[in-house]
């Protein structure tokens, strides 16, 4: 727990030092998120932990159980903040809290890596995840419910390139780390860094959501 407590830190220290540097246009870019900005992604990823645990259940249960429309109420009520306001919430919550701390802190550290991918790639601004980041990460990303990557992943071997990190058995797809985590997440954008036998199979299941 405190090995992922400290990457969960990393991980946030990391998103609000590359927050800072976007411009105003930047901001309002769009994400692989595709119904939100990147102050909406942003206000998303911090959101929980804003709530708490209580704040969280209350708001699902406003929203009758359903976490897209969970989601969006909590987006919405962080809509009045600026972007340097949502950095500093970010810098705040370094040390990730309510919903985002379950799972030893995976939660945090795993949505908040996929949702600075979700930023980064459309604006072209690639970086390295460290790879005893990456490595956790990967291993929560397969099996964590909400992410969904388990039924897109299943019957498949996903090897990384660039890391000692594999999952899986059956036809193999192959690629750098930060590729495969995005692809089991559901982004057709990083199946094009994705070779194999199993890729076609795989392409096919993001396609259908």
């Amino acid at each position: 727990m405190a090995d992922a407590l400290a990457l969960a830190r990393e991980e946030r220290a990391e998103l609000a030092d590359f927050l800072a540097t976007l411009t105003p246009a930047q901001w309002d870019a769009p994400t692989l998120c595709t119904k939100w900005n990147v102050r909406d992604l942003v206000a998303h990823v911090i959101s929980y932990d804003v709530q708490g645990m209580t704040g969280f259940v209350r708001t699902l249960l406003l929203s009758g159980m359903s976490p897209d429309r969970a989601n969006q109420k909590a987006v919405d009520a962080l809509h009045e903040l600026d972007p340097w306001g949502l950095v500093d919430l970010v810098r705040r919550y370094r040390t990730p809290e309510g919903f985002t701390a379950r799972f030893g802190y995976r939660i945090a550290l795993t949505d908040g890596a996929i949702h600075q991918q979700d930023i980064r790639r459309p604006l072209g601004m690639p970086r390295t995840i460290p790879p005893e980041r990456l490595k956790v990460i990967l291993d929560f990303a397969v099996v964590a419910p909400p992410i969904h990557a388990g039924p897109r992943v299943r019957g498949l071997r996903l090897q990384a390139t660039d890391l000692d990190w594999s999952h899986g058995s059956g036809a193999e797809v192959t690629g750098p780390g930060e590729s495969l985590l995005m692809a089991a997440a559901g982004r057709a954008e990083a199946l094009e860094d994705l070779e194999g036998p199993g890729r076609d199979t795989l392409a096919a299941r993001v396609a259908k959501g």
